[in-house]
């Protein structure tokens, strides 16, 4: 059995009240996707940097696993021998 590594990197930064988090996805065939999360800190909310932190990070995964989704459904259809060509639809 042959193991793959995957690598997941976050990235945190912190501007006037916002956080953005960066999730870069590395695979070991040279494979790059990246998607951000953002959140922000409500005035009247108290200040707790890691639940903007947390936030972001979450945003940015999930956004990041829809993105990889998309285009693993992508390359499925584009090596699918069986697939048919698109019905273009004009409206």
């Amino acid at each position: 059995m042959r193991a793959k590594t995957w690598n997941v990197e976050i990235y945190l930064f912190e501007q006037e009240g916002r956080t953005r988090a960066d999730a870069v996805l590395r695979t070991d065939a040279g494979t790059e996707v990246t998607h951000s999360g953002t959140a922000r800190c409500s005035p009247a909310d108290n200040d707790v940097p890691e639940i903007g932190d947390e936030l972001a990070v979450c945003r940015a995964l999930t956004g990041l696993a829809h993105d990889l989704f998309e285009a693993t459904v992508l390359d499925v259809e584009r090596n699918d021998p069986n697939a048919q060509a698109p019905v273009l639809r004009i409206d």
